[in-house]
């Protein structure tokens, strides 16, 4: 399914995402590896056990960018130009192995391009949620869409 085109967002639109997923040990032992983060936090059980989580806490960056994918079928799917930047990201509270979350979307600004009259930005408040309805991360991003022809 196609995502949404400039000219089908207004300010103020919801989204709330139907796809939900459930984090796995396997998810942030890849994310760690995939980038590199050695951070026991992340991937020691002794340590983390000790920390004042007391369990794994899931590297936010897994996080983060699943926010944003369980997004894309509702908004942007095959319409994205470019994603132009992602602001005031925060994850108030962690994500640990075995929740499930959830993402919601509210288009909070939309301009035409003044460069390429065949795009529209449209800004995004995405925000993520585990279920205990926690908010675990959100962001605002700016995304350049494709026009209607």
């Amino acid at each position: 399914m196609p995502g949404l085109y400039f000219e089908n967002f207004q300010i103020g639109m919801r989204f709330n995402h139907a796809m939900r997923r459930t984090v796995t040990e396997t998810d942030n032992l890849m994310i760690c590896t995939l980038t590199h983060n050695p951070q026991p936090l992340h991937l020691d059980a002794e340590y983390a056990v000790a920390s004042e989580f007391g369990q794994i806490v899931v590297n936010g960056i897994f996080t983060f960018g699943l926010m944003i994918g369980l997004s894309v079928a509702d908004t942007t799917l095959g319409t994205l130009v470019a994603n132009l930047g992602y602001d005031a990201v925060t994850m108030p509270n962690p994500v640990f192995i075995g929740d499930t979350l959830r993402s919601q979307t509210m288009v909070i600004d939309l301009r035409p391009s003044r460069s390429r009259p065949h795009a529209g930005l449209v800004v995004f408040e995405h925000q993520a949620f585990n279920q205990r309805d926690d908010l675990v991360c959100q962001c605002r991003r700016t995304a350049l869409l494709q026009r209607k022809s």
